[in-house]
């Protein structure tokens, strides 16, 4: 249980996030999109705003998650950039106008009215998500699951590769979902499904992974799953590796980088409050810093900026499709 207390720190960890079947964009997030993977929420719409009248697809129908989560219902400005959004093709837009038949408006009375009902945006996004089916494109066979429910759709969009998909058939299989008759073969296959997801780039995927290697005393994979999950962005492996390195704790063996890891955690204070993590990053920082001298600290700083920008921003990794 050591490394769940250290790892997870009793936070959020979310899911690698997802990019658009239907809408490709420049390669990268933008400044507003990564404001919301970084659970700053209000900074994130005044940013989305601007990229979704630009014209930019995936900011629109981000900024109709932002809208929504925000309001914790849909509302009829977040169903205007989600309506915004499908209409230019964004098949994650047209799932989230289909799954509005059980939002919280629904409770309220007052879901706005929509150019079209929750099931005909089901429908549209079906059979947009169908065409590239026969074509054996990963994501959306993914997102016929997502669509459906149907998990014959999560095995073939894992069989075929996708990140996500094979992560999520890690979860559903360590719930208990599939036939194994043979002991031992249930954690093999969650093992398989998790390394191949983290292989794919899901931090994820990663975290679990490692937990499982963790516990079977593996601790050279271990050091070398978190330093590629940190790599990503992960705020949750970023953080976990810094302390790692910086020996607050030693639990997994890393080489004492008192530089780095203040490094990593300058970096972690620029999400602030977001997600709760202010007090254990200014704790961490604080006691990091006692061993320090003012030349390594000045060191430090240098590495921090040197890292932010070789490496993607920061991120809580939300579902793209959050519920």
């Amino acid at each position: 249980m050591l490394l769940i207390r250290h790892l997870v720190l009793a936070l959020t960890v979310a899911v690698y996030a997802a990019t658009s079947l239907a809408t490709p964009q420049a390669s990268g997030p933008t400044l507003g999109v990564s404001l919301y993977n970084q659970l700053k929420i209000s900074s994130a719409i005044s940013e989305l705003e601007k990229e979704a009248q630009s014209g930019n697809v995936e900011s629109q129908y981000y900024l109709g998650e932002a809208l929504r989560k925000r309001n914790r219902y849909m509302t009829s400005e977040a169903q205007h950039w989600y309506e915004t959004a499908a209409n230019n093709g964004s098949i994650y837009a047209m799932i989230q106008l289909g799954r509005s038949s059980h939002d919280l408006c629904q409770q309220m009375k007052n879901c706005p009215l929509g150019e079209k009902s929750p099931a005909d945006w089901f429908e549209k996004a079906k059979g947009l998500a169908l065409q590239k089916t026969n074509e054996g494109d990963p994501e959306s066979l993914y997102l016929m699951y997502e669509i459906t429910l149907n998990r014959d759709w999560l095995e073939k969009s894992a069989m075929a590769g996708y990140p996500i998909a094979q992560y999520w058939m890690a979860v559903s299989e360590r719930q208990g979902e599939g036939f194994f008759f043979i002991p031992g073969k249930r954690d093999a296959s969650v093992k398989k499904w998790l390394l191949l997801s983290s292989e794919g780039g899901n931090p994820k995927a990663m975290m679990d992974y490692l937990q499982m290697l963790y516990e079977e005393g593996d601790m050279s994979s271990v050091r070398h799953w978190l330093e590629v999950a940190a790599e990503t962005g992960d705020q949750t492996a970023t953080s976990n590796y810094g302390a790692y390195i910086s020996h607050t704790p030693d639990s997994v063996g890393y080489p004492l980088d008192l530089v780095k890891g203040y490094a990593l955690f300058s970096l972690l204070k620029e999400l602030e409050d977001a997600g709760g993590i202010k007090d254990y990053v200014d704790r961490k920082i604080e006691k990091i810093s006692e061993k320090m001298t003012p030349e390594q600290i000045e060191q430090a700083e240098g590495v921090a900026k040197e890292w932010k920008k070789t490496h993607p921003p920061l991120s809580f990794f939300p579902d793209k499709l959050g519920r």
